[in-house]
């Protein structure tokens, strides 16, 4: 008897796993850092008017945004030509901003619903009517803490002569 045994061919030695995981986490990366996070897909004219005193707003605060303005080409034959409030991807009547908000801060952690600030989007050539029915809607949701958007330029005097 031999102490010995010979090896039988054994074929294909097994495939490595062990970069596997550095390949993973690779792509994993590159896909964060290339990925856009989709904003609302605009079905209102949005021309914002310019400012020379802006300020950032602070990202880790949550934010909703409000359009105005009138409806773009795609959907001025579904909507009109009047001035249309957009509240995510839907034109909306000023009624429905009172429901928006509801939903905006039942997504938010309780800790954040006092942060929450709407940001209102508004084409330089809307009329006040609209803005001003959503702003008394805001107040009877006590949305309070509204900011105005704007493109950062010279003043509204300067630039339309």
């Amino acid at each position: 008897m031999s102490k010995f045994k010979k090896k039988k061919d054994g074929g294909l030695p097994p495939i490595s796993t062990a970069s596997l995981p550095d390949i993973v986490f690779m792509l994993l990366f590159f896909f964060m850092v290339a990925t856009v996070i989709k904003e609302d897909n605009l079905k209102i004219q949005n021309n914002l008017p310019q400012a020379n005193q802006i300020e950032k707003l602070d990202k880790r605060k949550p934010i909703s945004y409000i359009y105005i303005g009138k409806p773009s080409r795609n959907y001025v034959d579904t909507y009109g030509t009047e001035d249309r409030i957009q509240l995510n991807d839907a034109l909306k009547s000023p009624d429905a901003v009172q429901a928006f908000i509801a939903s905006e801060r039942a997504a938010l952690p309780e800790e954040l619903v006092p942060l929450l600030i709407v940001s209102l989007k508004v084409d330089r050539d809307a009329k006040m009517g609209a803005l001003t029915d959503v702003k008394q809607e805001l107040r009877k949701t006590n949305a309070l803490k509204i900011n105005y958007t704007t493109k950062k330029g010279e003043s509204i005097s300067s630039s339309r002569n």
